[in-house]
């Protein structure tokens, strides 16, 4: 669950992260006396989407004055803020982060996340802060530096100033950025965090640290544990197809594809994306119902599915485990009948029952499509959705 600038900053702060004077606003009215609240000299006014590049799109501008604050705020609040993550599509602005100015004299690039190949946190950092860290991480590799951290221990001072240093920062800042890297750990680790990247983390004219962009995204699963921060989910931020699909507990992911996908099993489903793709066609979705998915759950994913309006044709690829084919079969047969889907269906299922499952969709009088195997159906559906 990605979380906006605002709540990120409050979320580090109350561990001890040092970010910057801010409040947010809902309205161009509060923006002016935001900025004089903040002493009324030169302050950042922040469009908060869940994207980055914001900057470049003309979502971050400095103002001088709270009248020059509240002009922008005109500019910025309301507008479809398009950028590199966003898709031409862009987001809405509904909220604006309004932050004190402050005397930057470095940027530097600080991130917390999960090495899969280590399964533990690792430290990121580079001397080439407020830049896209890919760019650096391409043409500039030897300024990525990596800090692998034991979780049995966590954060140990050395590993902090080993960072400081390959940094460039004098002792002073170093022993800041201890104390910073510890706080970062603290809240990555209690909040169960996937991701926590600073961007720029910025040394101040007086030798300070201070987190200038923050960016959190937090683990779904672990949300159970955490009411307090399942509250700073933004619904308007996400896709609506991916919103109605976690209330029925389905794993939905939208695509730009017109191939939709309904699968047991997320390897499942990534290998049907795969064969999709090289027999020539465009997955519109990534789909898991889940091994223990019944026939509502069945019809509630193709309500889903057939919303989207770019699908030209479904592909269903199951394996009947807990999952019995016939009750698969079942459940499509019952929601194809209530819902009219309009577009052509090819089912791909093995499985316990898959006979019995087969016989019901064959006598179910509906233009479905079987397959016997995956390459099978991911030729009949490409074939089927450039002729829909």
């Amino acid at each position: 669950m990605k979380i906006h600038e605002y709540q990120a900053k409050s979320l580090l702060a109350g561990f001890g992260v040092p970010v910057p004077r801010g409040e947010v606003a809902g309205s161009t009215d509060e923006v002016g006396a935001i900025a004089r609240r903040l002493g009324g000299g030169v302050t950042v006014v922040k469009a908060q989407i869940h994207a980055g590049g914001r900057g470049k799109g003309g979502g971050v501008k400095l103002a001088k004055s709270p009248d020059e604050a509240e002009q922008i705020a005109k500019q910025i609040l309301g507008m479809t803020l398009v950028t590199h993550q966003t898709g031409p599509e862009g987001r809405k602005v509904g909220r604006l982060l309004i932050e004190e100015g402050v005397q930057i004299e470095r940027e530097l690039y600080l991130s917390l996340v999960i090495d899969r190949a280590t399964a533990r946190p690792v430290f990121i950092a580079s001397a080439a802060g407020g830049m896209d860290i890919e760019e650096v991480a391409a043409s500039e590799p030897e300024k990525i530096l990596r800090e692998t951290i034991d979780p049995a221990v966590g954060v140990m001072p050395f590993q902090a100033r080993k960072l400081a240093f390959g940094m460039g920062l004098a002792a002073g800042p170093a022993q800041k950025l201890v104390k910073v890297l510890q706080s970062i750990y603290t809240a990555f680790i209690e909040s169960d965090a996937s991701m926590i990247e600073i961007n720029p983390l910025i040394l101040t004219k007086d030798g300070g640290l201070l987190a200038l962009d923050a960016k959190v995204s937090l683990d779904d699963s672990a949300l159970y544990r955490h009411t307090d921060l399942r509250e700073l989910r933004d619904l308007s931020e996400e896709d609506p197809l991916e919103v109605e699909a976690s209330k029925f507990s389905l794993n939905y992911i939208r695509l730009d594809g017109n191939i939709g996908c309904m699968v047991n099993g997320a390897g499942l489903a990534m290998a049907t994306m795969d064969i999709i793709k090289l027999s020539g066609g465009e997955p519109a979705n990534f789909l898991d119902v889940g091994g223990g998915a019944n026939a509502d759950q069945i019809r509630n994913a193709f309500k889903i599915l057939t919303s989207d309006r770019n699908v030209r044709a479904v592909l269903i690829n199951i394996f009947g485990g807990i999952l019995r084919c016939d009750v698969l079969a079942q459940g499509v047969i019952a929601a194809v009948t209530e819902l009219g889907v309009p577009v052509p269906i090819v089912i791909r299922m093995e499985g316990t029952n898959v006979e019995e499952g087969k016989r019901l969709l064959k006598e179910s009088g509906l233009n479905f499509r079987t397959a016997d195997s995956m390459g099978e159906a991911a030729e009949y559906v490409v074939a089927a959705a450039r002729t829909a």
